[in-house]
């Protein structure tokens, strides 16, 4: 496996070596949906507590974001710390050896299973700066203020749990599915349906050395084809943000360490999903405007020589022609469709300098809803939610249309990050449940 290292660190990857619950865990108590996950709902992680039911659980490693903002923050960060150390020191998590694993996922709204690669990323390779021109990149803006809290979670913690997800650009599926298509031939470390009715989940280990220098191959080939771009962070964004932060801090704090820059802190776990993957579902993100007067709003598009308006015959049909519309860089118009009690609109704007609606949508909103003092925003997922929010009085829903994931990469490439909340893959009990762990901080035994 040596032989590959270097091939796989010049694009970004290393090689982690990946803990797992030792035999006899109940691995369906052992896993948990990601922490930025029904933040709003924290009946729902009551509901996982009681799944848990005092088993050994990610759920006692992760903080879910629920519970950022209640006053015993400081305390649950300790104990989670604390937990981490038991677990080891107890042989609760137990060294599978050096590898990736390759993920097989089912999702209670998708036909195929979603695949993907649990690797760990040289946070060196990474910035999450607006404009960066990393091998690896952001797909949103980082918002500076989510951040503390997150480091104070991460700074000090001996080990890390993935929900990142990256995304490769591999139209011609080069890179993932062979191994797939090979996994019979593997060792499989878990198979197991997920709590609370979140689907199942498979597992192979992957530390052979041809399959690896295989991937490297593959990769490099990516890499080549491409414009420097070769991961894009599809979920988790901050939660890699916060990784490169704690390796920059970790850094500074030890200038004279001759072995800083193998320290287990550069490197961050995450899966690896083709963009193009069967079982990845791109959904857009819609608004829901309040406290706007609808009639002042359509005057202020109206009065923008780039953007047409007009009415339409109902909700479908305004929905219909912004389902038809076309994304990415040849489209010559962005279509929103504008829904409230009062009707349905569309508004069509010409010849946008921005790759998706989303980016033609916010740049017109964020200067008009500045200058409306109690004037909200919310952002919604699914079209049916949306409808019947902007059937409620004071409201006023924006349906945008769908990602086009051939334009995906582009857009990052050439326009940085992408306006925010502009996609959402799947919905939440498709996201990334936390299995595999690895230590981040040096082992002193």
């Amino acid at each position: 496996m040596d032989g590959f290292k270097d091939r796989l660190a010049a694009l970004g990857v290393h090689v982690p070596d990946i803990l797992l619950p030792a035999k006899g865990t109940d691995w369906a108590k052992w896993a948990v949906v990601a922490c930025d996950q029904y933040s709003s709902e924290p009946d729902y992680w009551k509901r996982v507590e009681t799944a848990v039911s005092g088993a050994p659980s990610s759920l006692n490693l992760v903080f879910p974001e629920a519970y950022l903002e209640d006053p015993d923050a400081e305390e649950r960060i300790e104990r989670i710390q604390e937990r981490m150390r038991d677990y080891l020191e107890r042989g609760v998590l137990s060294s599978a050896g050096e590898g990736l694993v390759l993920v097989e996922r089912f999702t209670p709204y998708e036909e195929k299973p979603r695949v993907g690669l649990v690797l760990a990323v040289d946070l060196e390779a990474y910035c999450y700066d607006a404009d960066s021109s990393s091998l690896i990149r952001p797909t949103e803006g980082t918002i500076a203020s989510r951040l503390p809290a997150r480091m104070r979670i991460r700074r000090g913690a001996d080990l890390e749990l993935p929900h990142i997800m990256l995304l490769v650009d591999d139209p011609g599926r080069s890179v993932i599915e062979p191994i797939y298509a090979g996994r019979e031939k593997m060792h499989k470390l878990y198979d197991f349906d997920l709590m609370l009715g979140s689907g199942r989940v498979r597992g192979w280990k992957i530390d052979e050395g041809t399959i690896l220098g295989r991937l490297a191959e593959a990769l490099e080939a990516v890499r080549d084809a491409g414009s420097g771009l070769l991961f894009a962070v599809g979920d988790g964004n901050h939660s890699l943000a916060t990784a490169k932060a704690i390796w920059e801090e970790t850094k500074a704090a030890n200038p004279s360490d001759p072995g800083i820059m193998d320290h287990p802190a550069r490197f961050a776990l995450a899966e690896l999903v083709n963009v193009y993957d069967e079982g990845l579902p791109f959904h857009p993100i819609h608004r829901l405007l309040s406290g706007v007067d609808e009639d002042e709003l359509l005057a202020a598009l109206k009065s923008r020589r780039d953007v047409e308006v007009k009415r339409c015959p109902s909700v479908e049909d305004a929905i219909a022609a912004v389902d038809a519309s076309s994304e990415g860089e040849i489209a010559l118009v962005h279509r929103v469709a504008l829904l409230s009690r009062k009707g349905s609109s569309l508004a069509s704007f010409k010849n946008p300098s921005a790759h998706l609606a989303a980016g033609s949508l916010q740049g017109f909103l964020d200067p008009f809803l500045g200058a409306h003092k109690g004037a909200s925003i919310d952002y919604i997922h699914g079209s049916e939610s949306l409808v019947a929010l902007a059937r409620m009085e004071g409201k006023l829903g924006l349906y945008l249309p769908p990602i086009d994931k051939s334009s995906f990469f582009a857009t990052v490439i050439r326009d940085g990050v992408m306006p925010r909340k502009t996609f959402s893959m799947g919905e939440a009990p498709e996201k990334r449940f936390y299995i595999e762990a690895r230590r981040i901080t040096r082992c002193t035994r």
